[in-house]
């Protein structure tokens, strides 16, 4: 009898695949982007057939870890991938240390070769290979412990502001086990309030300061209205690193992007300014144009990160604290003390300082200068859109030159120094925002290496995405190089196929633009929004600006 009761209890025992499955629905995820094979598959079948989760099926592997970081940045939830084991999970290396340096919270359910095969053909170390790209790793440790592994890793992923791969052993998929759904709490209440002796030097140093100006990171995004409000207060202009581009849209003294991306205006005005207020932002070397930038001022800087604070130079005042909650105090003590405002922002012409200048040159004939095309396309391009850029030589004219509507709506493939990642990560975005136009910058060579991959993703998708391929014929940072040294540059010169017709041949729609005026075509095809557009800009290799670095 006792062995009839044990028998009946295992026959309802949930198969380990199917836990996995229900342990990513009860985190409330609802999209799962992946690379099915034999240590996944059942998972994921289980995920979208019983609970009614939607696969978003990836070409290649790191595609799917790179739709899932710009799922999470553009929406704030985390996002989840899962591939299989072996040369799946060796392809995701690049896309797992974008996420690690970007900060990003991401679960990738990864499967591993069954424990009881080391010589199974696919089978490596997994935990060594992505402790080296600054992820974590989670082990699925035995089939009763599902639900508790799967929640670890979302906390982990949530708490340490990275990647969690979570590794899972294909001979546990067909065991069962008892389960029962666990999320663990992530405790999300504000941080520290600044106080101490630090803030109080703090506060004096921007007391005093007669130029002050203040600096947000995408650490601060979330103290906006804080931090605005302290600005009005100390009559203090504002600016942004890369990656909060958009957090002061209209507000009346906003210099956009602070550093080597500043327009020249704007570079001379922060190099006048005597005290720089720093909220939510680690201090890149891109920001300081490596340190130039805060020579001869009083530095204030605002982190939740300790490890954010001192990494590039070393301030004059530390607050480990929450940005808005710290804005807050400081303003409170400035009123307290009476302190006058700077008057620093009546003498400013915001237009000045924000008009990037137009450089002067000549295009060879059957080509588009670049930055012509862009000022245009600042305009005829959707509003309401979001800018996703791959890395390469054309990505800063693109930065400075284009707009978004928020940091939350802008997407740079940036934090590793790699080209090829920009596609993907626009799916992912498109994936997140089906109300919004995904508008897509990348090179030649970063489309060739992983745009192409996954163009028709996008076209299985359907999705509202504009892709524009800056076409120069090179790999360009490197033209230059050979250029700047008066050596042959034609071996980083490549004949690539049409991308327009690949594009189209892909099942999306795709032009060709050699003028102004076949550029003007081009987007007034785009008002019919079914499916993919690829608008690839011939360039003249010659003729594009160089990077802002």
């Amino acid at each position: 009898m006792q062995t009839q009761t044990n028998e009946n209890r295992m026959s309802a025992d949930p198969y380990v695949y199917q836990s996995i499955a229900k342990a990513i629905a009860a985190h409330r995820v609802d999209t799962l982007f992946g690379l099915m094979g034999d240590a996944n598959l059942f998972m994921v079948d289980s995920f979208v057939r019983e609970c009614e989760g939607r696969l978003i099926p990836a070409a290649y592997e790191g595609g799917a870890v790179l739709m899932a970081l710009a799922y999470t940045r553009t929406t704030g939830q985390v996002g989840v991938a899962t591939v299989t084991h072996g040369p799946a999970l060796t392809n995701c290396v690049t896309a797992l240390t974008e996420g690690a340096r970007a900060k990003l919270p991401v679960v990738l359910l990864a499967g591993d070769t069954p424990a009881d095969n080391p010589r199974h053909l696919q089978s490596i170390d997994q935990r060594e290979l992505v402790k080296t790209t600054g992820a974590g790793f989670e082990q699925l440790r035995t089939p009763d412990t599902v639900a508790m592994d799967v929640a670890r890793a979302f906390y982990r992923a949530r708490v340490e502001r990275r990647p969690i791969v979570l590794n899972m052993p294909a001979d546990f998929m067909w065991q069962q086990a008892p389960f029962a759904p666990k999320v663990l709490d992530v405790f999300s209440t504000p941080g520290g309030v600044a106080e101490g002796d630090s803030l109080d030097q703090a506060i004096g140093m921007i007391a005093s300061a007669r130029r002050p100006l203040i600096l947000a990171g995408g650490g601060a995004i979330k103290a906006r209205d804080e931090i605005i409000a302290l600005a009005d207060r100390l009559e203090a202009p504002l600016a942004t690193t890369l990656m909060a581009k958009g957090l002061f849209n209209d507000h009346p003294y906003n210099i956009d992007i602070f550093g080597t991306l500043s327009t020249p205006a704007a570079y001379e005005l922060i190099a006048q300014s005597d005290c720089i207020i720093c909220f939510g932002t680690s201090l890149h070397d891109f920001t300081t144009d490596r340190g130039k930038l805060m020579k001869g001022k009083r530095i204030v800087q605002i982190d939740m990160e300790p490890t954010a604070i001192g990494g590039a130079l070393h301030p004059d005042a530390a607050l480990i604290a929450d940005a808005g909650l710290t804005a807050k105090t400081i303003q409170y003590w400035l009123d307290e003390a009476e302190v006058p405002p700077s008057g620093v922002t009546k003498d400013l012409d915001i237009e000045a300082l924000t008009a990037h200048p137009v450089p002067t040159s000549k295009t060879a004939a059957g080509r588009v200068n670049f930055v012509e095309a862009l000022e245009y396309l600042e305009t005829a391009l959707p509003k309401d859109r979001v800018l996703v850029t791959d890395g390469g030589r054309f990505m800063t004219e693109v930065w400075c030159r284009l707009s978004v509507p928020d940091p939350q709506s802008f997407v740079a493939t940036v934090s590793f120094g790699s080209i090829g990642l920009g596609l993907q990560e626009a799916i992912g975005a498109g994936v997140a925002r089906p109300d919004r136009p995904v508008i897509l910058f990348s090179g030649d060579g970063g489309f060739m290496m992983g745009g192409i991959n996954e163009f028709n993703t996008a076209v299985r998708l359907g999705l509202n995405l504009i892709v524009i391929i800056a076409n120069d014929s090179a790999y360009g940072a490197e033209h230059i190089q050979f250029l700047d040294r008066k050596m042959d540059p034609s071996l980083s010169e490549f004949q690539w196929p049409s991308f327009a017709e690949v594009g189209t041949a892909l099942g999306g729609q795709g032009f060709t633009v050699t003028s102004m005026e076949e550029l003007e075509t081009a987007v007034a095809a785009l008002a019919d929004r079914s499916g993919p557009k690829l608008i690839e800009l011939r360039l003249d290799p010659n003729d594009v600006p160089r990077m802002r670095a």
